[in-house]
């Protein structure tokens, strides 16, 4: 995600993903007394018991242990771009939030963590938090979404570039390592397992084959457009579709609207956010100056009003990826074109 200075309405879940969450309000997680070692971008990790006073310093990170029912093991939560995913509202309202985006080195150390998760390589590297090893130096495991770094570059500007397309199993990956690092395989198998069904179920019967879409995360000076290969790349790919930049692999490239404009996909997909870090970071904000701005209001897709919103954790690699695919699936069914 466009992860600009300080850092850069979802749909319902689906039955047994709302038992999971559900259940995660109400029990609390098991610990089972057991060390855990895995490798994790570049990292060596390793957990001497299940984390009780854990830090998610990113919603995507944070949203994956409230639906494994951690809420009681979370001792703080940082940066946020949208409202907490639908079904988790009260997890969520249990766990103090340190800050709405990147909090102080010194602000996570005064909540006492005894393990630190992000969704981001920016956030525990240079310029970010701090670094892995400051919290390593501390005794404080750290770990970060590998969806953040299997196949891609962060050395350069910007959100970084992938060489190769990025998938589900990856995330389905950091699902299971939590898990297991707190001591809950068997929920990470049930999330999982939900999340597997609910992808089937929104994909079945489409073929889009002929559509083209474009993702716009935030900006509306120099807009932030997925490239081919991060989270908006499985959503294209798991239902046929073209995404018109899918010839950059930078993630979130910032393209001008003459640009834009010449490519004329069918369907806008934007990106719906809460935080006020970019222009025109709401939906409507967007919309309004996609229709006013005359560059844009002549493209194919806003003479048409086709617009496909999603939060900014669903054009992430998240578990809400998922309600990405389900989102856009729905709108071009209704926009009436799949086949």
């Amino acid at each position: 995600m466009p992860l600009a200075p300080p850092a850069r309405a979802a749909v319902l879940l689906a039955a047994g993903s709302l038992l999971l969450t559900g259940c995660g309000d109400t029990k609390p997680a098991s610990a089972k007394a057991a060390s855990v070692s895995l490798r994790n971008c570049g990292h060596e990790v390793r957990v001497d018991a299940p984390p009780r006073h854990a830090v998610s310093l990113n919603q995507g990170t944070t949203e994956i242990l409230l639906s494994l029912g951690l809420a009681d093991r979370l001792a703080g939560t940082a940066t946020w771009t949208d409202p907490v995913m639908k079904g988790l509202e009260k997890a969520d309202a249990r766990v103090p939030r340190i800050a709405d985006d990147n909090p102080s080195f010194e602000r996570v150390l005064d909540a006492d963590p005894d393990f630190v998760t992000a969704s981001f390589v920016s956030t525990l590297g240079r310029g970010g938090v701090a670094t892995r090893e400051q919290f390593e130096k501390l005794g404080v495991p750290t770990y970060v979404s590998p969806s953040d770094c299997a196949g891609k570059d962060n050395s350069g500007g910007g959100d970084g570039a992938r060489d190769k397309a990025l998938g589900m199993d990856t995330v389905y990956g950091e699902v299971r390592d939590l898990a297991a690092v707190f001591g809950v395989e068997e929920r990470g198998d049930e999330l999982v397992d939900s999340l597997r069904q609910r992808m089937e179920k929104a994909t079945a019967g489409v073929d889009a084959s002929d559509v083209t879409l474009l993702y716009w995360f935030a900006n509306s000076e120099s807009p932030y457009m997925a490239g081919c290969c991060g989270a908006p790349g499985i959503i294209t790919r798991s239902l046929g579709a073209k995404n018109v930049f899918d010839d950059t692999h930078e993630e979130w490239p910032q393209i001008n609207w003459e640009t834009v404009a010449d490519r004329d996909p069918d369907v806008l997909v934007i990106g719906d956010l809460t935080r006020k870090s970019q222009t025109a970071e709401s939906a409507a904000r967007k919309i309004a100056f996609l229709e006013s701005d005359p560059v844009t209001r002549n493209m194919t897709a806003v003479r048409h009003k086709r617009y496909v919103l999603l939060s900014g954790q669903a054009m992430n690699p998240t578990i809400r990826t998922v309600e990405g695919v389900e989102r856009v699936a729905a709108g071009l069914r209704r926009f009436g074109l799949v086949k």
